[in-house]
C-alpha cells in the first residue's frame, strides 16, 4: 500500500438541500453523522449552512486512512442514508484531502447561477486554499501547548509517574492526548481562529 494511503482522510461534500424540508434535512445530516460514528477509523465529522436562507450545506468528515473511508463510502449503511435522502439533498461537489490540511478547509467553494444572454448558467467559484503551512503549525501550537500544559500537570499527581521509565511516559501522555486534541481541541482551535486562518494574503509592495 503506498505510503499516502496511510494518512487521515478529510472529504468535504457540499449539498443543495429543498428549502422547504430544513427540519427533515438537519435529522437526517445528524443521522448520517451518527452512522459514520459507529465505523473503524472514524475520527470525526460536522455540518453547516452556508446562510439562514441559502440551501447550500457543507458537510465535513474524517478517517484514519483510504481504507477506512473507504468501507464507510461503500457500506450498505450509508448507501441506505444517501438513498433516504435523494427527494431534498443533491450532492454539488465531493473533495478529499489528506493529511491535518483537512481540518483547515474552508466551505469548499459553490455553484452560482449567473444570468446571461443565453440564460442562467453555472458558474463554479473557485475553492479556497488551506492557509499556509505556517499557520497551520502556529494553530497546532496553540492547541497543543496549554493541552500538554495541562497534561503533565495533572499526570504529575499520579503517584510514582515520574519514576516511570521517560519512554513509558511519553508513550502514555500521547496516547491520551492524541484523541483529545483530534476530537476536541484542534476543531475547536481551527473554529477560533478560522478568520486568521482564511484571511488573503497582503500584497507586497512593488520596490521603487
Amino acid at each position: 500500500m503506498a505510503d499516502t494511503d496511510a494518512h487521515p482522510i478529510t472529504v468535504a461534500i457540499e449539498r443543495r438541500i429543498d428549502p422547504t424540508r430544513t427540519a427533515e434535512a438537519t435529522s437526517w445530516m445528524q443521522a448520517g453523522t451518527d452512522l459514520a460514528t459507529a465505523f473503524p477509523g472514524f475520527l470525526g465529522s460536522g455540518w453547516v449552512r452556508a446562510g439562514e436562507d441559502s440551501d447550500l450545506w457543507y458537510m465535513l468528515y474524517r478517517f484514519r486512512d483510504i481504507t477506512t473511508l473507504e468501507q464507510w463510502d461503500t457500506s450498505a449503511q450509508r448507501q441506505w442514508w444517501l438513498d433516504s435522502g435523494r427527494p431534498f439533498a443533491r450532492e454539488e461537489r465531493v473533495e478529499r484531502r489528506t493529511g491535518i490540511e483537512g481540518w483547515f478547509d474552508a466551505p469548499f467553494g459553490s455553484i452560482m447561477e449567473a444570468r446571461t444572454d443565453a440564460g442562467t448558467q453555472p458558474v463554479q467559484q473557485p475553492v479556497p486554499s488551506a492557509p499556509p503551512r505556517w499557520k497551520q503549525a502556529v494553530t497546532i501550537w496553540v492547541g497543543f501547548f496549554p493541552t500538554n500544559l495541562l497534561a503533565s500537570w495533572l499526570l504529575g499527581f499520579v503517584p510514582g509517574f515520574a519514576e516511570v521509565p521517560l519512554v513509558l511516559r511519553v508513550l502514555a501522555t500521547t496516547v491520551l492526548l492524541t484523541p483529545v486534541m483530534t476530537y476536541a481541541v484542534l476543531p475547536w482551535v481551527t473554529r477560533l481562529l478560522r478568520p486568521w486562518l482564511q484571511r488573503p494574503p497582503r500584497p507586497r509592495k512593488a520596490s521603487s
